[in-house]
């Protein structure tokens, strides 16, 4: 009798429990698959297919002016004067920095001396023989320690000086004596830009910061939407018509009025939700001829906006966060892939493509990324992530040449005087 039990029990659990996949032990294995179904990424990358275009279009670069600016509030140096044969000149050398992932840091031109700074953040001065005028430093041992990263500006006979690690103050550039020091709360991350008796600068929490040159106290401050990353690229700000234009790390485009700090527009390009999730968004600097500004992204984006109302004027697809140069009518930039775009500045129409790093294999040429470049009378100057500057005749985009500056990382080129510079970790080389 027990054996009957014991068979009717075990008939039972095999009719309800059967081993195939429409049965109930099944259910959670389809529940898993529907979820997986249905499973989306919402900040998949957007990868775009890049090719060569228009290769044997020549472009007509007659009526393209040269010029010597060094500065320039619009960050519109366009061609400038070198016509040099790339040869080693002289070095100026200074205590290797540390911490660097990238190097975006620019000296600072006197005369014909540079002033540059070292790792424990003293400010140098050399003459134009490389040789040390006066060294000057005006951080505490425990300052010194965070190691702070400089950035300067000229005016009348003063430098100002802001830093990565919230100070920023006035010296004399005669002697490097100290006229004023301040600290802001948050750490500085832009280049520095002055207008009349103002100077203006950005810090990490996306604010905009206005003082006085004579003292350093605040004139005014303009707090913009924060993200949660802290970007490794500085944001950009320029100025004209009593404005100024900046960026910030959400990719938000702010135009100020220069003498109160009130928005006069903003243009939001990315949504905040997205660049939270990604973590990696990049901008250009901006750069402007006067009736629009034109910047570009790492999202295949490279705009060009009105100044006036703020309003897009053209959006090209173009991956690229390295700062465009602007000549004549033609804005040339190169993508984060080592191509290069000539393009039509008035409508966007992108007139021909050249691929600068056809020379790597495609293993090694996946961990190569540019850095920046400068144009002079008839060649472009690019330099990459490998320590090398590649020279191109802009006319048909031919390569020139390439130039192993450093093993490591090097900064864009700088023209000056008719030489060329170089900051890598250590030295800036000179070229003439």
């Amino acid at each position: 009798m027990n054996r009957l039990i014991i068979l009717l029990i075990a008939f039972f659990f095999i009719n309800n429990c059967s081993f195939n996949e429409n049965s109930r032990i099944w259910k959670d294995k389809d529940k898993e698959k529907l979820s997986k179904s249905n499973v989306k990424k919402i900040f998949e990358a957007k990868n775009s297919v890049v090719k060569e275009f228009n290769q044997i279009l020549n472009l007509d670069l007659s009526g393209i002016n040269t010029n010597n600016k060094f500065i320039s509030n619009q960050n519109d140096y366009g061609s400038q004067s070198y016509m040099g044969e790339l040869k080693k000149i002289g070095s100026y050398k200074f205590s290797k920095l540390e911490e660097l992932n990238q190097i975006n840091l620019k000296p600072l031109f006197i005369e014909n001396d540079i002033v540059f700074f070292d790792k424990k953040g003293s400010i140098i001065r050399f003459n134009e023989n490389q040789k040390i005028l006066w060294k000057k430093n005006y951080y505490t041992k425990a300052e010194k320690k965070l190691r702070p990263k400089l950035d300067f500006i000229f005016h009348e006979e003063n430098i100002l000086v802001s830093d990565s690690i919230s100070k920023y103050y006035s010296i004399n550039a005669n002697n490097g004596e100290l006229n004023w020091s301040k600290n802001n709360t948050y750490p500085f991350n832009s280049e520095i830009k002055k207008y009349k008796n103002k100077f203006f600068v950005i810090d990490y929490k996306n604010t905009l910061r206005c003082y006085k040159i004579e003292d350093g106290s605040e004139c005014w401050n303009l707090p913009t939407e924060e993200s949660f990353t802290i970007s490794d690229a500085k944001y950009s700000l320029i100025i004209l018509n009593d404005m100024v234009l900046f960026s910030n790390s959400i990719g938000d485009i702010t135009s100020v009025d220069i003498e109160s700090g009130l928005i006069i527009w903003q243009l939001p390009t990315q949504s905040t939700s997205i660049l939270n999730e990604t973590y990696d968004f990049k901008t250009s600097k901006l750069v402007s001829d006067g009736n629009s500004v034109f910047f570009s992204n790492n999202k295949n984006e490279f705009y060009s906006i009105d100044i006036k109302t703020g309003t897009t004027n053209w959006i090209s697809e173009i991956n690229s966060n390295i700062t465009p140069v602007i000549t004549g009518n033609l804005i040339f930039t190169v993508s984060n892939e080592g191509y290069l775009y000539a393009i039509e500045k008035n409508k966007g129409n992108i007139i021909r493509v050249t691929d600068l790093f056809k020379f790597y294999k495609p293993k090694k040429r996946k961990n190569i990324y540019p850095i920046g470049f400068a144009i002079g009378d008839k060649n472009l100057y690019l330099t990459n992530s490998e320590g090398k500057m590649i020279v191109v005749d802009l006319q048909n985009s031919n390569i020139l040449k390439t130039e192993k500056v450093s093993s490591n990382l090097v900064s864009k080129p700088f023209i000056f005087n008719n030489n060329l510079f170089l900051v890598r970790n250590g030295s800036i080389i000179q070229y003439n």
